[in-house]
């Protein structure tokens, strides 16, 4: 069975597949960004999102 999704290529974002499910990611707050996801067993296990400001 295969699946389709559509996403808004006008927005910037990140997604996420897993299991063929597609989830798209929190943006972090506002300042220096950053967004780390982890992988185990080739699947994207869990993400981290922080941002620092000055």
């Amino acid at each position: 069975m295969s699946k389709t999704a559509e996403v808004i290529l006008s927005e910037n974002a990140v997604y996420r597949v897993i299991d063929g499910e597609i989830k798209k990611v929190d943006k972090p707050g506002v300042g220096f960004r950053k967004q780390v996801i982890t992988w185990q067993d080739d699947k994207p296990l869990f993400y981290e999102v922080s941002y620092t400001k000055r």
